[in-house]
């Protein structure tokens, strides 16, 4: 064995090594949408006082997360995203009513000294209880007496002036629990002063009560002891709140105490909460999937390609394992989407390998000796440019994926990424030294038959006795090619797209009952309830959908209790919210991804390529995204989030077929320029179309065991790449190579002439270049 395989084998040895080690030693992070719970983004904005920047908006985490962590929910996540925006992740909580309520409130903590008590509700309550520096006296709902309302005076004290604020049990006084609270030096001072001037009011006196206000609403209304001296007020740096708390009571309020002092207010624009039973089941679906697509898969290169589709099959099941060890490895939190993109990459990883045999099977079969190992060296090292050229389109649009999604698409990016460069690695290393290893054998070597390359193969046998003139009927196939897109540019405009709420702002939130319910039923229950606008749909398998632009979290469990009239028991399945802000910078997050990935892959194709095969790919590229598009305008189907991430897994499939086959028109122009273009893209389509016929199967395997096993969540992302590896198998033949030839026709590049040194004439035996119709430079 030669040097290069050594290496080859001791890399393949250490990586599979490195997987082994991560995969035992560390688990896997799963998102909320798949362990169940809450996930709330909050916006902070410029207060009259604070910007809301970096720095604000990490003071506001810190204050946010001692109120998450006084909620007692296991292993909460709170981490800020950009300059002014915080995500906190509560993994088990699938009511949010209480989690907004915490999380989400918004003003700073303030002190006020009472003046008086009303039954009299202003015309407008107050949303700003003032600062330290203001003089404004707001009129409050009292917590303690139902239609009441607190006449308070200017802020006497911040929350920022609390250290500490615990619920504690008070075990002497046995007067059940309270909250004790800790000053800072000049807060403790202040304290003093407004519980001074409540203790000269007589008992009873409303005036003897201090008031602690929170997001426009008093919290506390506590009265000072008697035992506090007129204008000495309560000393010492700490005080106690009582007042018939319970233990939950008690530590909300400490929580609120304690963290209230918000530097910045926020504004909750997303919230999304995933019951725990839709993860579990989305987590089996996708690995039953992965494991029936990968059996299927696995079974038919192995019946194409024999013993090398077996060791391929090997090689695929250590990509998994390679795959997985690398997410666990970065630290990367698996998601929905990104599951159905680790099983999606496994189709794509047989790309690689078909590659590598295809190119083999046609060294073997034109080669004069019948050796094994020269074909197959030879197809590893053709295949090389195919392979990183297609790879890297895909890369390109996984890449768009994370810089601009923003949720549980983002971990599709990742896994996408991941997923592409694990297959680089199973097939170009690991299949290539289970491959060279098993040539290498006596056994192998007397039945070269075993190895799947010394046979032409069933399509490519069938293309040799047809010798099919694709190229040559160019302007039919962009006929139909500009049929099409017409037909889906007729549904886009005369069915319009159901754009999801990530794009639209509102509220979508999917209801499981126990009884099934008709959706006309389920419609008139939510508008009972008081919502005639919500759009009210049937969901996956029985569940009802409501849809509305605006819904807090206590009208969303009013439209709960209403379905449970007619459904029995109703669980949230799940519970998107998006504010309008945030759906109007996703669509143009949408359109900036779509944008950049067009041009990113226009400019990598033209530096490849010519501008000419790049403006074809490109063009044929946006051809299959308005099929797939036009198509759910059609069937009607939601346009999200996810939608999206199987769009532009549609961009990079589409390219990567493309790209093959411009990278044998350019090798078939270099070997022979004197041939014509038609004629050398002909071959090359021929030559490629066993490659993209057991691709495309490969992938629809996966695919269609996603679409059946996968659940609603996973069903409408399946049918997208399922219509995109269709027609990006079809716009290859029939978009981009003809439009390449048609364009290379017209815009023909300049002829290179390699001139002998010291004669400036052409150097014999050079490779002159005709400029005769339908030639031109070597791309």
């Amino acid at each position: 064995m030669s040097r290069a395989p050594l290496w080859r084998a001791a890399v393949a040895l250490c990586v599979i090594a490195a997987a082994l080690f991560f995969a035992l030693t560390q688990s896997a992070r799963l998102g909320l949408d798949l362990r169940g719970g809450t996930q709330i983004v909050l916006e902070t904005k410029d207060s009259p006082t604070t910007a809301a920047d970096t720095e604000s908006t990490q003071r506001a985490l810190e204050v946010l997360r001692q109120r998450v962590d006084a909620l007692g929910v296991s292993e909460p996540s709170l981490t800020r995203s950009g300059e002014n925006r915080i995500i906190v992740e509560l993994p088990g909580v699938q009511d949010p009513r209480e989690a907004a309520e915490v999380v989400g409130r918004t003003a700073q903590l303030t002190v006020h000294p009472v003046r008086g008590v009303t039954d009299k509700a202003p015309k407008t309550e107050a949303k700003d209880s003032g600062g330290p520096d203001t003089d404004k006296s707001p009129t409050l709902p009292d917590p303690d007496q139902k239609g009441a309302y607190l006449q308070l005076g200017p802020t006497a004290l911040t929350g920022e002036g609390v250290r500490d604020a615990e619920a504690v049990l008070d075990q002497q006084g046995m007067s059940g629990w309270m909250v004790n609270l800790e000053f800072r030096k000049q807060a403790g001072a202040d304290w003093a002063r407004v519980t001074g001037k409540a203790a000269c009011a007589p008992q009873g006196d409303p005036q003897r009560r201090v008031a602690i206000v929170l997001d426009g609403r008093v919290i506390s209304a506590p009265s000072v002891n008697p035992e506090v001296a007129c204008d000495v007020g309560i000393t010492g740096g700490s005080t106690q709140i009582t007042g018939g708390f319970d233990q939950e009571a008690a530590g909300e309020l400490a929580a609120l105490v304690k963290g209230g002092a918000l530097p910045v207010p926020v504004e909750v624009v997303e919230q999304r909460t995933v019951g725990p039973t839709l993860g579990a089941d989305a987590i089996s679906a996708s690995a039953q999937a992965a494991l029936i697509g990968l059996a299927l898969t696995g079974l038919f290169i192995v019946i194409v390609y024999r013993l090398l589709g077996a060791l391929a099959t090997l090689a695929l099941a250590l990509y998994g394992l390679i795959s997985y060890a690398a997410l666990v490895a970065l630290g990367a939190t698996l998601t929905l989407p990104g599951l159905a993109g680790f099983v999606l990459a496994v189709g794509m990883a047989v790309d690689a390998n078909v590659l590598v045999f295809e190119r083999a099977r046609e060294e073997y079969l034109g080669a004069r000796t019948k050796s094994l190992d020269k074909p197959l060296r030879t197809g590893f090292e053709k295949a090389w440019s195919a392979v990183v050229d297609s790879n890297v389109t895909t890369l390109l649009a996984a890449g768009l994926l994370f810089f601009f999604a923003v949720g549980p698409v983002k971990g599709f990016g990742v896994t996408l990424s991941v997923g592409v460069l694990a297959s680089m690695v199973s097939a170009l290393v690991i299949t290539r030294v289970l491959a060279e290893f098993a040539v290498a054998r006596g056994f192998v070597r007397k039945r070269p038959a075993l190895t799947g390359i010394t046979s032409t193969g069933r399509v490519r046998a069938w293309l040799a006795r047809r010798d099919p003139r694709l190229v040559h009927h160019r302007r039919r196939w962009l006929g139909a090619s500009a049929l099409l897109v017409m037909v889906a540019v007729a549904g886009i405009g005369l069915r319009g797209l159901d754009f999801g709420v990530e794009f639209t702002g509102g509220r979508l939130v999917e209801y499981s009952t126990s009884r099934p319910v008709p959706v006309d039923t389920a419609r008139e229950a939510v508008a009972d309830a008081g919502f005639p606008r919500a759009v009210v749909q049937e969901s996956g398998d029985g569940d009802i959908s409501v849809r509305t632009e605006r819904l807090s979290n206590d009208q969303q469990h009013t439209v709960k209790e209403a379905l449970e009239r007619p459904g029995g028991e109703v669980t949230v399945e799940r519970d998107e919210l998006i504010g309008p802000s945030l759906g109007d910078e996703l669509r143009q997050k949408a359109l900036i991804a779509l944008g950049v990935a067009v041009a990113a892959q226009l400019l990598y194709l033209s530096v490849r390529f010519r501008w000419t095969f790049a403006a074809a790919a490109v063009v044929a590229m946006a051809h299959d995204v308005l099929l797939v598009v036009g198509l759910f305008a059609w069937l009607g189907k939601p346009v999200d989030s996810v939608f999206l991430a199987a769009l532009l897994t549609v961009i990079g499939y589409s390219v990567n077929d493309t790209v093959v086959v411009f990278d044998r028109v350019r090798e078939g122009r270099r070997r022979d320029p004197r041939t014509t273009l038609v004629d050398t893209a002909n071959r090359a389509v021929v030559q490629t179309l066993p490659r993209t016929v057991n691709t495309g199967m490969g992938a629809l395997f996966v695919l269609a065991a996603l679409a059946v096993l996968g659940g609603d969540s996973l069903a409408d992302f399946s049918v997208a790449l399922i219509a995109g590896v269709l027609v990006g198998m079809a716009s290859t033949v029939g978009t981009a190579v003809p439009l390449a030839v048609t364009l290379e026709r017209k815009w023909p590049a300049e002829p290179r002439r390699t001139t002998r040194p010291g004669t400036g004439g052409p150097r014999a035996g050079g490779p002159l270049e005709s400029r005769r119709k339908g030639t031109g430079a070597v791309v």
